[in-house]
């Protein structure tokens, strides 16, 4: 089975996007990132959070940053889920998204569906337009984001590296989630 989806996926990267149509295909500018299942996508939707969505429970503005946004597409109304932005780590489409809570946008990225594995409407959003501009917006905010919000975590490195949450979670849980003393194990057993 791995062998098999692995030459679908040789394949599909090495079809050009244009044998990849889609009804969301046509005048996408989305860049293919070879992921296995992805099709360029190009289509107007409003910006929901998720969890109103699914069930009712509904802050106003879209739960002011603590929530997954998602896309109710006007096409035909599927419930689609932004979970990466133009970043190179998968994170960022919320961010990407609140500043449109409840408005219409019009989004340009890769759809990645793959029924075998039950992914079905995930969206990797590269370009924002909101509605009534002739300009795109760069879905690359969220780490400019992260940083006005984590000022005290300025220096070199990955923000990972950085970031107050994750390193109050390694204090308190160690690196690999199980507490300090399994994490004391493990780093033994792996590096002697």
């Amino acid at each position: 089975m791995i062998k098999k989806r692995f030459l679908i996926s040789l394949l599909v990267a090495a079809t050009p996007a244009a044998a990849q149509e889609n009804p969301f295909a046509p005048g996408s500018k989305a860049t293919s990132w070879n992921l296995f299942g992805e099709k360029p996508a190009l289509f107007e939707a409003k910006v929901v959070d998720l969890t109103c969505e699914i069930t009712g429970d509904c802050p106003e503005d879209c739960g002011g940053g603590k929530r997954q946004l998602g896309l109710l597409r006007s096409a035909d109304g599927v419930l689609v889920y932004p979970n990466k932005n133009n970043q190179p780590l998968f994170s960022g489409a919320a961010t990407e998204f609140l500043p449109f809570c409840g408005q219409t946008v019009e989004v340009d990225g890769l759809l990645v569906e793959d029924e075998d594995i039950g992914a079905r409407h995930i969206f990797l959003v590269q370009m924002i337009r909101p509605e009534g501009r002739q300009d795109w917006v760069k879905a690359d905010q969220w780490t400019k984001v992260w940083a006005e919000n984590n000022p005290d975590a300025a220096g070199d490195g990955p923000w990972f590296r950085r970031d107050p949450r994750v390193n109050n979670l390694i204090a308190k849980d160690g690196y690999f989630g199980l507490g300090l003393e399994e994490d004391a194990t493990i780093k033994k057993e792996l590096w002697p």
